[in-house]
């Protein structure tokens, strides 16, 4: 899982295309789903979170078989940061693919616009509309959705370096990623619709944004720290328990996302008990 790169200037510019290649095939075929499933019209519409969860997972998967050799198919600045802080990257990487993954999941977000143009017109609530594009707490309890974003994120991290440490049939492995995802939606996914990424919701709420949407409404700026600051700090917090449990201690930044996790549970349980 450690990928060790040198000076050479074109190999820096493939894993950040890679990086935006796989991020927006992600986002194409992610926000693409909600679309089909939710806006008038569309002969996919209501078919269900189970449809949505197995279609994310698929997603991932995808986009993992088209770069995953090029880049490590991280699509996900919590995946490209926790990496960082578990010593599996180098930091001098993580800016790049940030940027290109963010930039990936908006021109997937832009396409998905694209595919469904008719509808967008004939969908008249703008909560659906902006729901293709990004996440909100199904209970808009920020700290309780926060926690949530924190631990769904903890379990992808955990779960995906469980599976690095595994062989599997060649080939096989991005269907196991995508089965992860699947799961972590159909389980964890119903409180605020799982981004557990942030760019997959940072890119596409920017998008929703910019884009002439008829009849948009606003983007939810309110909301979208949550989906950003939550996958950062609970996927560190899934490498360091995972190098805890498997490697017997973690460094000081991973004991920082532990720490931040647990006050954040912590607080949102006195949160809820105020209620």
């Amino acid at each position: 899982m450690s990928y060790h790169y040198g000076n050479d200037f074109f190999l820096y510019m493939s894993v950040y295309l890679a990086e935006f290649i796989g991020t927006a095939i992600l986002l194409y075929f992610g926000n693409s789903i909600n679309a089909a499933t939710s806006l008038n019209h569309s002969y996919a519409k209501n078919s269900g979170w189970i449809i949505t969860t197995i279609g994310w997972g698929l997603a991932v998967t995808f986009g993992i078989y088209a770069v995953g050799q090029i880049s490590g198919a991280h699509m996900n600045p919590a995946v490209t940061l926790s990496f960082a802080i578990a010593g599996e990257i180098e930091w001098n990487i993580v800016p790049g693919y940030m940027l290109a993954q963010l930039l990936g999941a908006m021109f997937g977000a832009v396409l998905t616009w694209i595919q469904y143009l008719p509808h967008w017109r004939k969908t008249e609530d703008q909560g659906t509309k902006l729901g293709v594009f990004c996440t909100s707490g199904a209970i808009d309890q920020k700290s309780s959705n926060l926690v949530s974003e924190m631990l769904g994120t903890m379990v992808l991290i955990f779960g995906l370096m469980m599976i690095g440490a595994n062989e599997f049939t060649e080939g096989l492995n991005p269907l196991v990623v995508g089965g992860l995802i699947a799961i972590i939606g159909m389980a964890q996914g119903g409180s605020t619709g799982y981004a557990i990424n942030p760019a997959r919701d940072f890119g596409p709420r920017l998008t929703h944004f910019l884009l002439p949407i008829k009849g948009k409404g606003d983007s939810n700026w309110g909301y979208s720290w949550i989906p950003v600051v939550g996958p950062l700090l609970g996927g560190g917090t899934g490498a360091a328990l995972y190098f805890i449990a498997f490697k017997g201690d973690t460094n000081w930044m991973g004991w920082t996302c532990i720490l931040i996790t647990l006050v954040s549970i912590i607080y949102a349980v006195i949160d809820e008990a105020r209620k």
